[in-house]
């Protein structure tokens, strides 16, 4: 049920009503050169935001420590509601194929890579890191961004990082 209050005959719904009428997502899409992320369903975006990536965006994630997001198909296979970060989401990175590449260069893939909120240290943080790469590898929201995405995607839903 929609709640609001009526003011000459029109419904001026509270954002909590709002919040409660969006979809779940079937598919997660980051374009990480306009540092957007878009949460869709049957193939139509109903939200997007404004992100920030890893501290060295450019390319395809290779090796831990290189700050670089993945590119490609991924799925969200857990949520942790206790992270160091407001909530995360953990993106499957890395995938066999993934793991096979970095093994042959003698590197470690890496992992632990997530959609997360701020630094609970900063939990204001957001409206001043905003669309800056500052993360180690993730793709960060604003925490209030990041109640949304928690109750838009469940695990399972597949989420495709492009360049």
């Amino acid at each position: 049920m929609i709640k609001g209050i009526t003011r000459t005959g029109i419904l001026l719904l509270t954002s909590i009503s709002l919040i409660h009428a969006l979809p779940q997502a079937d598919k997660v899409m980051v374009k990480k050169g306009e540092r957007k992320m878009f949460l869709m369903k049957n193939n139509k975006i109903f939200r997007s935001y404004q992100i920030g990536l890893g501290k060295n965006p450019r390319g395809h994630k290779r090796k831990k420590g290189d700050n670089r997001t993945p590119e490609g198909r991924y799925l969200i296979d857990w949520r942790n509601a206790k992270s160091k970060y407001y909530k995360s989401l953990h993106i499957s990175y890395p995938r066999s194929d993934d793991i096979e590449a970095a093994d042959g260069r003698g590197d470690d893939p890496g992992g632990m890579i997530m959609i997360h909120g701020m630094p609970n240290k900063y939990p204001r943080a957001g409206k001043y890191m905003r669309g800056i790469d500052w993360t180690n590898g993730c793709i960060a929201v604003t925490n209030e961004e990041m109640d949304e995405i928690w109750r838009c995607v469940a695990d399972s839903v597949v989420i495709e990082i492009l360049p």
